[in-house]
Formats: C-alpha cells, sequence, structure tokens
C-alpha cells in the first residue's frame, strides 16, 4: 500500500508531467501579466504635514456614521494592505458598512527623518489627524483603529489624549513583548540598539525584511515560491500572488530615533506592562485608556502571538473591553475571504452599538 511518502515510477512520472504543463501553461500565462497595481478605493489627501498624508476614502455612497474611523497602520511597511485589492479591502469592507474611513500615510522617511521621535508620530502625526478630523467633522473625538505596530502607537495615544478617542479598536498589535512565543522579541532582547542606529542611521527596509522573512526562512523564502508553480496556468492567481509581493518589499526605511526608542522601551524593557513608556517625556499609563475598546488578534500570528495581544485587557482602565479572534496569521486577518466576510461587520456592528 502506498503512503503520502511512497513514491513509484508511475507517481514520479504522473508528477513530472504535472509540472511540465504547468511551466508549459506558465509561458502563455506570464506574458499577459501586467505590471500589479493596488488600492481598490479612491482616497483622497485631506491633510499633510511633511511627507505625512492623512487620505479620506471615497466609497459609492455617502457615509452613515458620524464618527470618523482613522486607521493607524505600522512604519514597516506600507498601509496599502488594508485596501490591496477589491476583493481584500478591509477598507471596502467597512465603507459598505457606512463608515467614514480615513488612513495615516507615513511615507518614506529619508535621512531628513533620521531624528523623528515617537512623540513625533503620536504628538505630532497622529494628534494632528485627529485634530483636523474633529475639526472638520464637528465631532470632539474619533474612532480610532491602529493595526500591528500602529495599534502600540494608538494605544499610547489613548493613554495620552483619552479626550479625543471615542472608541479603540486593534488589530494583530502587541502589548506584552516578552511572551515565551515571540521570537522576534526574543532577537532583541541581546541586541544592542544604541550601536546599531548611530552606525546605520536609518534602519535599511531590506534589513527589517530579510529579519522578517527568517522568522520563517523556510514558508517564506521557498515554499511559497514553490507553490507558485500551481498556480502558474490562473492569471488571476498569479497577479494575486505578485501583488503581495510587490507590497512585501515596498517598504520604507526606518527613522532611526524612533526605531531606537521602540526597541528599547516596547521590546526590550516591555514597556506596557512594567509600566515604563515615555513618550516626549510624558509617561504612558493605559489606566487611562478608558474608552471602549475592541481588540482584534489572529490565532495563528507568528508575529504578534495571540497571548501578546490578550495581555491588554488587564492594563487598560476601560470596563467596555472586548476581544475577537480569527483564524489566520498576521497578514491573512484583513486579506482572506473569511476575514473579509467577517472583520469589516465585526468592527461596524461593535461601533454601532457605541454610536448610540
Amino acid at each position: 500500500m502506498n503512503g503520502p511518502l511512497n513514491f513509484t515510477p508511475f507517481t514520479l512520472a504522473q508528477e513530472a508531467l504535472n509540472m511540465q504543463q504547468k511551466l508549459a501553461a506558465g509561458l502563455r500565462v506570464l506574458p499577459q501579466v501586467e505590471d500589479v497595481h493596488y488600492g481598490a478605493t479612491e482616497k483622497q489627501e485631506v491633510w499633510r504635514d511633511g511627507k505625512v498624508v492623512l487620505y479620506r476614502f471615497v466609497g459609492e455612497r455617502e457615509p452613515t456614521a458620524k464618527v470618523p474611523l482613522l486607521i493607524a497602520y505600522a512604519l514597516v511597511n506600507r498601509p496599502y494592505m488594508v485596501d490591496l485589492q477589491s476583493d481584500r479591502s478591509l477598507v471596502k469592507g467597512l465603507l459598505a458598512q457606512g463608515e467614514d474611513v480615513y488612513i495615516i500615510d507615513w511615507g518614506y522617511p529619508d535621512r531628513s527623518d533620521r531624528y523623528l521621535e515617537l512623540g513625533d508620530y503620536i504628538n505630532r502625526f497622529i494628534d494632528g489627524a485627529i485634530d483636523h478630523l474633529r475639526q472638520s467633522s464637528g465631532q470632539d473625538a474619533v474612532n480610532l483603529l491602529g493595526i500591528c505596530q500602529g495599534g502600540a502607537f494608538s494605544l499610547c495615544y489613548a493613554a495620552l489624549h483619552p479626550e479625543k478617542v471615542r472608541n479603540l479598536i486593534t488589530m494583530v498589535t502587541p502589548v506584552d513583548f516578552h511572551t515565551a512565543d515571540n521570537m522576534l522579541s526574543n532577537w532583541t532582547q541581546e541586541m544592542d540598539v544604541d550601536l546599531f542606529v548611530d552606525t546605520l542611521g536609518n534602519v535599511p527596509a531590506d534589513l527589517m525584511n530579510a529579519s522578517y522573512l527568517m522568522l520563517k526562512p523556510f514558508r517564506l523564502n521557498l515554499q511559497k515560491y514553490v507553490g507558485l508553480m500551481d498556480i502558474l496556468d490562473d492569471t488571476h492567481a498569479v497577479e494575486d500572488f505578485l501583488r503581495m509581493e510587490k507590497w512585501i518589499f515596498d517598504s520604507p526605511d526606518l527613522a532611526g530615533e524612533a526605531f531606537r526608542q521602540f526597541i528599547k522601551q516596547f521590546y526590550q524593557a516591555n514597556g506596557f506592562v512594567n509600566g515604563c513608556i515615555r513618550i516626549d517625556d510624558e509617561a504612558v499609563d493605559l489606566g487611562f485608556v478608558d474608552m471602549p475598546v475592541l481588540n482584534i488578534f489572529a490565532e495563528q500570528d507568528h508575529l504578534v502571538p495571540p497571548d501578546a495581544s490578550r495581555a491588554m485587557q488587564k492594563l487598560v482602565g476601560t470596563r467596555d473591553y472586548t476581544e475577537l479572534s480569527f483564524r489566520g496569521g498576521h497578514i491573512g486577518i484583513y486579506v482572506s475571504s473569511r476575514a473579509q466576510r467577517e472583520v469589516p461587520t465585526a468592527i461596524h456592528d461593535w461601533l454601532a452599538k457605541r454610536s448610540r
């Protein structure tokens, strides 16, 4: 009896024939694949501070929500992952629910941004964008959705400026940076971040990408490209693959001082848990996060393990705290087909109950 790992001359020949057919199909399909584009939704610039731009997404109909929803993404990748393509767009799903959606685009830091600090990102850029939205909407506070590192920034902002945040939503956001299964955190513990930043200045995007890929070296450096063979005869699937690859490698350099502060205070000192984060010399106390909080995390996340996110519940000051977990990984939580069906609706329904 042949098991899954037993090969016969017939199965080997069949596998070789299938591969030959896939390659032949690829020769026909690949010339038809044009440069892939990202961004499914029209957006308009409404505010700017240097390289940092606030965009408003334009849906097919006017939003019914009165309170703006601001998305703050991480610094390490471009924020268009939340609006990658028409059938993989968290933004499109939120607009369809009637939300008024905005996003901060951090831009691409260069040498002139070498000395930007966390205070600039939180108390200057996020605060400036939120003040603009408060003024333009006539609302005294906005809804804030922070994703990954942007979620950590949003927690800091909500603790420092609670009066300006109506509801806080975090997605795949680390809070306890010292969980045993956080490999990225383990790597940083003995890192001489001062020597690192003093030597490099801004942190090169290629270096950061290499670090993330090495968290799952076989899966992210080899297996996915072997898997490409299986879809070479599918133009749409190849375009999806290339669009994701384009996002992965379209990464900004990181401002050196902000990187130094983030690694030291969040990763090495586990600042949220130990209460030692300071932004512009002001202590960040998550006990001041007293607005409703929705914490969404992925059950198979290798960058932000579920326990790293669940730690939020014991630290925030609000009594209105909700957790939602979804199957999938760090990226799949907002691009998988299941996420497209469930996540925007879950966010909207949660906000709607609190808009009354």
